[in-house]
């Protein structure tokens, strides 16, 4: 039974492990849709949210199927429920990568943002796919420290929303309040995508030591 149940829980790592690699591609995938009108590129990451969503599924159903034959306690009981926790943030950073797409999509074939605010959105980018690779790394094998710099490595995407916002709000903006909106629409999804990669470092953390920060977000 010990080792029927360790198979289940490399089964789950697994998934989470696909998923991880998978909202990490179609984020990038998306802001190169943003950043240079590509429609084939923005209708991919559109396309292939349901791939994401059908591996959250495949941890769901293993979960519960684990829980129900193995039925775990402890320590075992909190490594499966991290696990679907952790998968429920991956399919969420899958959806806000798909809102990045759709307003690449929406807007061909304009670019999406104006030449002004794409440094900014390329930096955001670069942040939320160096976050989503430590994801990666730490589900393959999770280590505190790490999951840890995640909330940093937040800080700095929130401080490009504000330069972000700066630069909108300015009264030289030339743009219109439409573009302003998507702007901000933009930045959100980036800002989210970073929140739950730090909800799923949190998650490690709590794995690993027991303890949580109580910062876990929704």
């Amino acid at each position: 039974m010990r080792e029927e149940y360790q198979a289940d829980l490399v089964e789950v790592s697994r998934l989470l492990v696909t998923m991880a690699e998978s909202v990490r591609a179609a984020l990038r995938k998306a802001t190169s849709a943003l950043l240079t009108a590509d429609l084939a590129a923005a209708r991919s990451v559109i396309e292939r949210d349901s791939e994401v969503d059908a591996i959250y599924e495949q941890v769901e159903l293993k979960v519960a199927d684990t829980i129900a034959r193995q039925a775990p306690v402890a320590s075992d009981l909190r490594r499966v429920i991290t696990a679907l926790h952790i998968g429920a943030d991956l399919e969420r950073m899958g959806d806000l990568a798909e809102h990045v797409a759709k307003t690449a999509a929406r807007r061909h074939p304009s670019p999406a943002v104006p030449a002004e605010l794409r440094p900014t959105f390329k930096g955001m980018a670069e942040v939320a796919d160096h976050m989503a690779e430590k994801i990666t790394t730490l589900l393959a094998k999770p280590n505190a420290e790490l999951a840890a710099q995640l909330e940093t490595d937040d800080d700095a995407i929130d401080d490009l929303e504000r330069k972000l916002f700066k630069i909108m709000l300015a009264d030289d903006w030339p743009y219109g309040a439409e573009t302003a909106i998507d702007g901000a629409l933009l930045g959100r999804f980036y800002e989210r995508y970073a929140d739950h990669a730090v909800n799923i470092g949190e998650h490690l953390i709590y794995l690993i030591t027991g303890e949580t920060t109580g910062q876990i977000e929704d």
